[in-house]
């Protein structure tokens, strides 16, 4: 029997000792011996003590009372113990035993187990408070989760979701995305939805969830897209609030996919690297003080002044004075100690000269001494004032044809011409105004307090076939009116809304009417609006039969591919 007893506790993971009364090892099991590292031989007869010096055994001998659970530093280890007296069948207490086990794993996975249930309640204190609507389902497209900002974009409460397949938020005609990363594993950016009973428009983000190489799901976290729009209108707004006072567009505000127009932001980016004098040439309306704004804030001058007058808008004499300044008693009217002028307060800056060609010839002689010289002297006196002044100057006119009626100087016209830069009309890009349309709308949100989201189909076949000899300045004043048109409660600006225009011809160049392979005879057939539409369809087929996606054959033809699609529509529609 004693021989039984012996084979079970040495066969017990737990560690024990037991002393004799005198604190003597009486009793030592193989537990025991693997976690002291000691032998029977130099265990057995000693005090426990010297064996193990923290041991409480005396103290459970002497005070008879058992401690349990205790934890107890051993060596490297940390044990747990249970401490018990041992008596006889009298009560007397005759030793005591103690049972212990290593925990030191223990601790560890405890503590690892803590700190997984510590990230455990932080991400889920993540994914309920994030702004942004999260929806997980299983792999079977089960959903499991979604947390509060996705109830409140939805419509739909959790209990509604959860435990229902992940097509019971979107429309019939919808295809679930979570589906479609359930069934190829791969991630889905930027795809456009509806969702919830109200068919709120989102912009989702789908991914897979893959565990050890199983698939257990996927997590889409999606974004309100009427929200984003209103945060980039609001955007654009800080933009221009943030921009310098004076100088306040850049060349981001420069809306165009059309080579004419590309080149010529080229040339201007070009232009900011270099303090050379630029002439800006293009038609009213064109926006050449667009590019004057964007070259000064591109370069080493943007943080200096910038000073812009409109040489047409000032009789001579004003023009003169506001230009260079004058001294006390110049003339009547004269300010006492005189006056800065604009080149003595944008020193170090950029002056832009609008309607250069409206100058009067004894102005131009002056400032021909400006940017020979690079000084100046005020109206009436005498004295040089050095500057420097970086010149951009602009003009609509025709300098050459003025050159030559003795209105305009031809030194100062090679002075000017350093660095020319053409910026063509609206009409020359006419597949930059569905770009230029959206910008404007953006635009005029922000300024009247609406939140016009789109444009039709047939507004913008519309705007296309029009002249638009006022280019983009006009164009701005046609989508305002329009837009003013529309009640609050619209959306959509539609061919209704628009301002009625007599004349709707289009015009196309030469370039492109040449490729028309119609016959002399079948010219003669056709109305010109007919004409138009036969050379852009047959423009159009030749990309298309191109074995490109659309985004390529967008790019080989110097549109963007929202203008891509509109033709496609247009021409294709049946």
């Amino acid at each position: 029997m004693r021989r039984d007893l012996e084979v079970i506790l040495n066969s017990t993971h737990d560690a024990m000792i037991a002393v004799n009364k005198e604190g003597a090892i009486t009793y030592f099991n193989n537990a025991a011996r693997k976690l002291l590292d000691k032998e029977d031989v130099q265990v057995l007869g000693k005090h426990v003590i010297d064996i193990v010096p923290n041991s409480r055994l005396p103290d459970i001998i002497e005070t008879g009372e058992e401690e349990l659970n205790r934890k107890l530093p051993l060596g490297n280890i940390t044990i747990i113990t249970n401490r018990m007296p041992v008596k006889d069948q009298q009560g007397n207490i005759i030793g005591a035993v103690a049972v212990f086990r290593d925990i030191t794993e223990l601790d560890e996975l405890l503590a690892e187990n803590t700190k997984l249930k510590e990230i455990q309640v932080l991400l889920q204190a993540i994914f309920q408070s994030t702004q942004d609507a999260i929806s997980v389902v299983d792999e079977n497209g089960i959903g499991i989760m979604v947390n509060p900002a996705y109830e409140q974009l939805s419509g739909m409460k959790a209990s509604q979701l959860i435990g229902q397949p992940c097509t019971v938020d979107i429309p019939e005609d919808e295809e679930s995305n979570h589906l479609k990363v359930l069934q190829t594993r791969k991630s889905i950016k930027n795809a456009k939805m509806k969702i919830g009973p109200n068919q709120k428009e989102v912009i989702v983000d789908v991914a897979p969830i893959v565990v050890e190489e199983q698939l257990k799901g996927s997590v889409a976290v999606i974004h309100d897209l009427s929200e984003i729009k209103r945060l980039t209108y609001e955007l654009d707004a800080t933009k221009q609030m943030l921009r310098k006072k004076e100088a306040k567009y850049a060349f981001d505000d420069i809306i165009g996919e059309d080579i004419q127009i590309k080149n010529a932001v080229y040339k201007a980016k070009n232009a900011a690297k270099t303090p050379a004098t630029v002439l800006l040439r293009g038609e009213s309306g064109t926006g050449k003080e667009l590019f004057a704004h964007a070259i000064h804030n591109e370069s080493s001058r943007r943080n200096r002044p910038f000073i812009k007058i409109n040489c047409a808008a000032l009789a001579e004499n004003i023009l003169e004075s506001e230009l260079f300044g004058y001294v006390e008693g110049a003339f009547t009217g004269a300010k006492k100690g005189g006056r800065q002028g604009l080149f003595e307060r944008a020193d170090g800056g950029t002056i832009f000269l609008d309607e250069i060609g409206e100058m009067n010839m004894g102005t131009q002689a002056k400032l021909l001494r400006v940017l020979h010289e690079k000084e100046i002297i005020r109206v009436g006196g005498n004295e040089t004032i050095v500057v420097d002044v970086r010149v951009i100057a602009a003009t609509n006119s025709d300098l050459e044809k003025k050159i030559n009626e003795n209105n305009f100087r031809e030194d100062l016209y090679y002075r000017l011409n350093v660095y020319p830069i053409f910026i063509p009309p609206l009409r020359y890009r006419r597949n930059d105004i569905p770009l230029l349309i959206d910008h404007i709308i953006r635009k005029y949100n922000h300024e009247y307090g609406r939140f016009v989201q789109s444009i039709s189909d047939n507004a913008v076949d519309n705007i296309m076939h029009m002249q638009w000899y006022g280019n983009v300045r006009e164009l701005e004043n046609f989508i305002g009116r329009a837009m003013i048109n529309m009640e609050s409660r619209e959306s959509i600006l539609k061919e209704k809304h628009l301002p009625k225009i007599e004349e709707k011809a289009t015009v196309i160049r030469h370039s492109e009417a040449s490729k028309c392979e119609k016959t002399e005879n079948e010219f003669e057939k056709m109305t010109y609006g007919e004409f138009i539409n036969n050379v852009e369809k047959k423009y159009l087929q030749r990309f298309l039969a191109l074995n490109i996606t659309r985004a390529d054959a967008a790019k080989k033809m110097g549109i963007s591919e929202r203008t891509l699609y509109y033709l496609i529509k247009k021409h294709f529609r049946n």
